[in-house]
């Protein structure tokens, strides 16, 4: 069985921050864990095994590029992505970049609150590290 690290507990429960209809990107939600890392938020995201409950989808690259998904950086996985933002309403313009009004920067938090996790949905893989 999979066991989630504090890390991607922190990443997943920040995203569950961002609504539909908006997008963060990669250091944003790095910053708002209190990680320097956006790489090390991507690869977590790479990881999820949440999606779609925890919307990997809405992180995006700083300039609005879709950056990656589903360790996918092009093709049917970015498409995808794409759709998958545009049915919650995200704009993007004729270069293909998300909108600067549907990008939410996030505050930085040491902690965010880990109770927007719902333990139901999400247990047994709640524990960190076999814990």
């Amino acid at each position: 069985m999979t066991r989630l690290t504090d890390f991607r507990r922190r990443v997943y429960a920040a995203l569950l921050e961002v609504p539909r209809g908006s997008v963060t990107t990669y250091g944003a939600l790095a910053r708002r864990i209190g990680c320097r890392s956006a790489q090390a938020v991507g690869q977590a995201l790479k990881a999820n095994p949440f999606a779609p409950s925890v919307p990997c989808h809405r992180v995006v690259a700083s300039d609005g590029s879709l950056g990656g998904f589903c360790g996918a950086r092009e093709g049917e996985e970015i498409v995808r992505k794409r759709r998958l933002l545009e049915s919650e309403g995200v704009q993007f313009s004729p270069d293909g970049r998300v909108k600067p009004c549907n990008i939410v920067m996030m505050a930085r938090s040491e902690s965010p609150p880990m109770e927007t996790l719902d333990a139901n949905a999400f247990s047994p893989l709640l524990s960190v590290d076999g814990k």
